[in-house]
């Protein structure tokens, strides 16, 4: 994991920190809201041993902060952080690319809260506003 978190590919940096799939759900249900263990535990169904340490993993890299928010018993709660907040962009385009290769069924969607509709999320460059996927691109690694 050292190498792929200190490497020179950003992507494998982002990878070594929320590439798990429960890291990467966790951080989905904070963003709708949840912050509290039993609620990540039953949405997931995760065993809390596992959340235990992904919690722990998310907090240490800054994804997540820890509060207490009761003493007797002590009680935490898991908190986006800037960082956090900044992921959710990547797991709804995440979500696009799932529904577009794998969305047969009823499945949930991106809605805007101010208009009701449903957000089609794509990555964009944000000199050019030009989508990515309709770009010819490649990733260049330091010499």
């Amino acid at each position: 994991m050292e190498k792929l978190s200190s490497g020179t590919c950003p992507i494998s940096r982002g990878l070594a920190l929320v590439g798990d799939a429960w890291s990467a759900l966790i951080l989905r249900d904070a963003g709708r809201g949840m912050t509290q263990f039993d609620q990540f535990r039953a949405s997931l169904g995760i065993a809390p041993n596992i959340l235990s340490r992904r919690l722990k993993a998310l907090t240490e890299g800054g994804v997540l902060e820890k509060r207490r928010y009761s003493e007797r018993p002590p009680r935490d709660e898991y908190i986006l952080t800037a960082a956090g907040r900044d992921f959710l962009p990547i797991l709804a385009a995440m979500g696009e690319w799932g529904r577009h290769h794998n969305g047969g069924g009823a499945i949930s969607q991106l809605t805007n809260l101010a208009t009701g509709e449903r957000v089609e999320a794509v990555v964009v460059d944000r000199r050019t506003g030009v989508p990515l996927a309709d770009m010819d691109v490649r990733l260049e690694m330091p010499a």
